[in-house]
């Protein structure tokens, strides 16, 4: 039995966990696929406080280490049902593990939007992309194209226009939304061409992207080759599973306040699966964990997971000596780990 459960191991459920830790509260949290979360995707990160300039990987990283040295459980699998009992909360996840808390904090954050047009979902992997860091290096010295008009799709064509030969900016707008300075560094850039007031209205290839079709408002349509697609238009809440805790908006956000409380006495929501204006790593940075009183203030030994695994439920020790990171992985039989 934790005090607390924190569902996401992104910026606002690690920042949840550490003021829980500091409270003398046990701490578990469940991540289903980085630690860190979405801010480790990013090249550079110039907007947190105290830090001028860093990978989000490796602030990412700086988040999950501080969260272990204060005596965080981590545990890398994907929550599949949370169930209640009485004032117990009880959590339920893929690879079969069952954990109970007093209290719960959801944290899930929020998954990439797709264009939703035949063909894309075939070709995820295989030309179709949604992160630049994690698979831009797969694309050297070939064209690709970028979809979407905000900070994230240019961040993107900035560092593909590092190693592509050529990158193709496309946005359904004849302005972008992102930020000016960024606009301009792309401009400055010899192989990055803008395709503005267009949308994406076909994928071309059968088992690989060889290119795209592009519609402008008039509907007057063009194809341009390119080898990949990386599609940066925004995310949407990851809150499907959670819906009978709390109240969800229209667009599936958790219809909370700043006090960050759910219709459920004992479950709380944080960062960008809650209904916010503003969406950057510093808003997301926000715990519940002031709303809540436990009375336990048991700690467990830390254990924890790498932050990237290639799959779930792999158990794993983690320690940190002089900034490295050392993971011991047990060994896997055909079925799982032993």
């Amino acid at each position: 039995m934790h005090d607390i459960i924190v569902i996401g191991g992104g910026p606002a459920g690690l920042t949840a966990a550490l003021y829980a830790l500091r409270a003398g509260k046990s701490v578990l949290v469940i991540e289903k696929s980085t630690f860190g979360g979405q801010i480790t995707w990013s090249p550079k990160v110039e907007n947190f406080p105290g830090i001028p300039s860093v990978s989000g990987a490796e602030l990412g990283d700086k988040f999950t280490a501080q969260a272990l040295d204060q005596g965080a459980e981590l545990e890398l699998d994907e929550v599949t049902s949370v169930e209640l009992d009485g004032d117990i909360k009880r959590v339920k996840t893929d690879f079969g593990g069952t954990f109970e808390a007093k209290a719960l904090i959801i944290a899930s954050g929020a998954r990439p939007r797709t264009l939703g047009i035949p063909g894309e979902e075939e070709l995820m992997g295989a030309g179709v992309c949604f992160c630049a860091v994690c698979d831009g290096a797969f694309y050297k010295g070939r064209e690709v194209a970028v979809n979407g008009g905000g900070n994230s799709a240019l961040q993107d064509a900035l560092l593909l226009s590092d190693t592509c030969s050529k990158v193709y900016l496309i946005h359904r707008r004849d302005t972008f939304r992102g930020e000016a300075k960024l606009v301009e560094a792309l401009k400055a850039r010899n192989n990055v061409e803008f395709v503005l007031g267009s949308s994406i209205t076909a994928l071309l290839g059968q088992d690989e992207l060889c290119g795209i079709r592009v519609a402008d408002a008039d509907g007057n349509e063009h194809e341009i080759a390119v080898d990949g697609l990386f599609v940066a238009i925004g995310h949407a809440p990851d809150n499907g599973i959670f819906s009978q805790l709390m109240d969800l908006d229209d667009g599936g956000y958790a219809d909370s306040d700043e006090s960050c409380c759910t219709k459920t006495p004992g479950v709380f929501v944080a960062g960008d699966c809650r209904k916010k204006t503003v969406r950057q790593l510093t808003t997301a940075a926000i715990s519940a964990v002031d709303k809540i009183y436990l009375g336990s203030s048991q700690r467990r030994q830390p254990t924890a997971l790498p932050r990237r695994l290639p799959r779930a439920g792999i158990s794993t020790r983690l320690k940190i000596e002089n900034d490295m990171m050392f993971y011991r992985v047990p060994a896997l039989t055909a079925t799982g780990p032993r």
